[in-house]
């Protein structure tokens, strides 16, 4: 435990949580410095770190392109994907944690063992199976892949926090002549709801920032989300436009950041209650 009983270690701490936090937020505060500035003040040899005529052009200009057409596509996909992901986890999560039946654990090994893979290897089993199936380029087969990336850390999400809920209360609803969806829906996943918040916003996160497979999935420019159409419509081998992509890029950060900030209160106990409960 930490003693902060003394100036000198609180001013050690203070002073390491001040570099802590330059060190982590510097990238972002960069990005919205960099977003405010002209064109002529962003390729120099010593940039500023504050701009010297401030500017939202590069706003305007994201706005004007098809930035509100990614930001759709993403909803789309990263809120299917956290809604598909949670509905499915917490089956999976409350069947591992209250029933017995063999094979149980080895399934649930099984499931957590496709996280030990690298994200590109299971890109290329997934890419061919996606192909069969006449999913490329569409929403519904991006979502599919998100779901598989997301589901085994879902499902363990909640199983953790399912294994928590006292059993006495599952019997005691049977008792009464419950049937075992009733139990579910009305009676564990009121209790479970700042966990699948967790689970939902991890699964959103998750999808939103990914690149790699909205990359490689999606080549309708139609279809693109904010990450590949960051990519192609602001940086390119003929092209540059820093202040634009970063400008897009606060814009793209404003879902994900305004999500978390409404539920982070869920998201903490979410996380916290699957580790304290006995």
């Amino acid at each position: 435990m930490l003693n902060l009983k003394t100036p000198q270690s609180k001013l050690v701490f203070g002073t390491t949580l001040v570099f802590l936090g330059a060190f982590l937020f510097f990238p972002l505060i960069w990005m919205f410095i960099t977003a405010l500035k002209p064109e002529g003040e962003i390729f120099v040899r010593l940039p500023t770190l504050l701009p010297k005529a401030p500017t939202l052009d590069n706003f305007r200009n994201a706005m004007r392109g098809d930035m509100l057409l990614h930001l759709r596509n993403s909803l789309i996909t990263a809120g299917g994907a956290a809604v598909l992901t949670t509905a499915l986890a917490a089956y999976a999560g409350y069947s591992f944690a209250k029933f017995r039946y063999r094979g149980r654990t080895a399934l649930m090994y099984l499931m957590l063992s496709a996280q030990m893979f690298p994200f590109a290897l299971l890109l290329v089993s997934l890419y061919p199976l996606l192909q069969k199936l006449d999913l490329l380029n569409t929403h519904f087969g991006l979502i599919v892949a998100y779901i598989v990336l997301a589901l085994p850390s879902g499902t363990y999400m909640l199983y953790s926090y399912f294994v928590n809920i006292p059993s006495e209360i599952v019997e005691a609803a049977r008792a009464d002549g419950a049937g075992e969806l009733y139990i579910f829906h009305r009676i564990v996943l009121p209790l479970a709801l700042p966990a699948m918040i967790t689970v939902g916003l991890y699964s959103f996160m998750w999808a939103w920032n990914d690149l790699l497979f909205s990359l490689t999935l999606i080549t309708d420019p139609a279809l693109r989300t904010v990450g590949p159409g960051l990519l192609q419509g602001y940086l390119g081998e003929s092209r540059s436009d820093w202040g634009g992509a970063m400008a897009a890029s606060v814009l793209g950060s404003l879902p994900v950041v305004i999500g978390f900030a409404m539920l982070q209160r869920f998201f903490i106990q979410g996380l916290t209650a699957g580790a304290v409960k006995s």
